[in-house]
């Protein structure tokens, strides 16, 4: 990136009874909540994750042979390759090397600001090479499985809300044929999160707080987002303590702060700064923070305003439109009073949409489970709108993912 004038340029580098409706705070019962082992339902979905893996695996496969980073080679890259991209290097050079290696860090010249990344990732892919040596092979592992977990736990969600449907399918194949759905199949930490965020959720809205908080606790040494869950599980305590009378639970809701905390005090430990990775978020990726209408208005300019390429161009149209899916969102929630699902969104969006530019609001997407639901339910008696979704998702879902595995900026 670079300075350009006013703008900061990239370059490359079956029943009747009343049911709740998505994101309620309501407790449904505990049978479609449970932890129980595979369900026939829970094993259909898995059979719809299995498959858009596999057409990952073939879009890579296609993209080596048809994008080649040399268009005179008469031979493909490595498959690997193709999912060795971008943040997937700062990943991978935390497990291997750790934050500071050599005495280096934010002092020295042209420091990759690595400290911008929280370190479960890292931690669980350095565990997994241990067992399996090829480091893109190990991260491609870790999603693999996370994402499993993930698909599972969010159909359960969905399921919960009309059991007896094809609520629950339709909410994972709109969430795995999504636009940014690419970043669920590479060695990056949106599955990881999602493997623990998901069924913390499902154990709020089972009263279970102590499981709820230790499960967002793992969620937050991922990525910062898990503060923002844990926001939503406290509003889902409060709204709720009325039936569940659990109030010793409460000191477990701070419990997902600890690793915050621990890698703040880790970072000031190394840099003598408190605010370190905010202060590398700045650096590396301009994320200042700025009022909501500035950081809307540049994030225009650099879409349609040509001082982008039009690479970039695009991703930053991208980017505005999210931003509109997730206040149409939050609206939503709040219309119909979902508190606890409202404050997640809220907070993700002040986070977000603060910032010099917006930046990675499509792939946040996928962490915002009440939008899978939400959709999956609108598409229950509609089959044109499930149609329409569809047809638009795939082309944009297959575009994103090409851009992504052929070295190409994609949010």
């Amino acid at each position: 990136m670079r300075a350009s004038g006013k703008y900061q340029v990239m370059t490359h580098t079956g029943t009747t009874q009343r049911r709740p409706s998505a994101g309620s705070s309501s407790t449904p019962s505990r049978a479609p909540l449970g932890f129980d082992w595979l369900t026939p339902a829970d094993r259909n979905v898995l059979y719809l994750y299995a498959l858009t893996r596999l057409a990952v695996g073939l879009t890579a496969y296609c993209a080596l042979w048809l994008f080649p980073a040399n268009p005179e080679t008469r031979e493909p890259a490595k498959f690997g390759t193709a999912f060795e991209q971008w943040d997937w290097y700062h990943f991978v050079d935390i497990a291997r090397l750790g934050y500071f290696p050599g005495s280096s860090g934010p002092w020295t010249d042209k420091w990759d600001n690595r400290e911008a990344f929280f370190p479960g990732f890292p931690l669980v892919l350095r565990a997994v090479h241990a067992v399996v040596p090829h480091w893109t092979l190990a991260g491609l592992l870790i999603s693999f499985v996370s994402g499993a977990v993930a698909v599972v736990a969010l159909a359960r969600i969905a399921r919960a809300y009309r059991p007896g449907t094809s609520v629950d399918q339709d909410a994972v194949l709109f969430f795995l044929l999504s636009p940014c759905a690419i970043f669920l199949a590479v060695g990056y930490s949106e599955t990881l999160f999602l493997a623990f965020a998901l069924p913390a959720w499902l154990a709020a809205r089972r009263h279970s707080w102590a499981l709820a908080a230790i499960l967002t606790a793992f969620a937050t040494s991922v990525r910062i987002t898990g503060l923002f869950l844990a926001a939503a599980v406290a509003v889902h305590f409060v709204v709720t303590v009325r039936a569940h009378r659990r109030w010793r639970a409460v000191p477990w809701l701070a419990l997902p702060a600890l690793p915050v905390l621990g890698y703040f005090c880790y970072l000031y430990a190394q840099t003598g700064d408190w605010m370190a990775w905010k202060h590398a978020q700045e650096r590396g990726w301009y994320r200042t923070f700025t009022v909501p209408w500035d950081s809307w208005a540049t994030t225009w300019e650099s879409g349609f305003d040509h001082v982008q390429t039009t690479g970039y161009g695009i991703m930053f149209q991208a980017e505005l439109v999210a931003m509109v899916i997730g206040l149409v969102l939050l609206g939503f929630l709040l219309r119909r009073r979902h508190w606890a699902e409202a404050a997640y969104i809220a907070v993700s969006l002040v986070a977000l949409g603060t910032s010099y530019w917006y930046m990675s609001i499509p792939r946040a997407t996928l962490l915002w489970w009440p939008l899978w639901v939400g959709l999956a339910l609108w598409a229950q008696g509609r089959p044109k709108f499930r149609t329409a979704y569809l047809c638009l998702a795939v082309p944009l879902s297959t575009v994103v993912a090409l851009t992504f595995l052929t070295g190409r900026w994609a949010g």
